[in-house]
């Protein structure tokens, strides 16, 4: 019997089709600002999430927010909104398109698009301020699986 329900289990695994990424020009915006569709089809990880968050060199949300649960991290920024709570206040899919590029959702935000390559007003390589030779030399500041991380944190701040 154990032997039957573990081929069941690896024939069950042996259909799942396999999602591409989803490339930043290629994102599929709902009228609201939202993604409603994952980026990678693979689930984020809270922990990675909050690295980016937290981490200069990737996401570096806590420039900008403040997150009372996580009162190790110093120098919180105070002038986007606090995100304690942020997955009482909107959904998932709305998470991932204020990620993504929040300008979808509020049009006067200052919140860079973190996985957006154009357009810009000012387009810049990474954070050098050095204008690209070739438009295709801009990369989003995030991957698809860390967007997907960073929504599975803050999925977790709840009031």
């Amino acid at each position: 019997m154990q032997h039957i329900l573990v081929l069941t289990v690896v024939v069950a695994g042996l259909g799942a089709p396999v999602m591409a990424e989803i490339a930043p020009a290629d994102v599929p915006w709902a009228e609201d600002g939202s993604i409603s569709e994952s980026l990678t089809g693979t689930p984020g990880k809270p922990e990675e999430g909050k690295v980016v968050m937290t981490t200069n060199a990737l996401g570096n949300c806590v420039a900008c927010h403040a997150i009372e649960a996580l009162p190790d991290v110093p120098f919180q920024g105070n002038i986007g909104p606090q995100l304690d709570g942020a997955a009482d206040r909107w959904s998932e899919a709305q998470l991932r398109g204020i990620v993504v590029d929040a300008k979808h959702t509020f049009p006067d935000s200052f919140m860079p698009g973190m996985y957006k390559v154009g357009p810009f007003i000012r387009p810049g390589v990474a954070y050098t301020a050095k204008p690209p030779e070739k438009p295709e030399d801009i990369q989003p500041i995030l991957s698809a699986q860390q967007v997907e991380d960073v929504v599975a944190y803050l999925m977790t701040l709840k009031e």
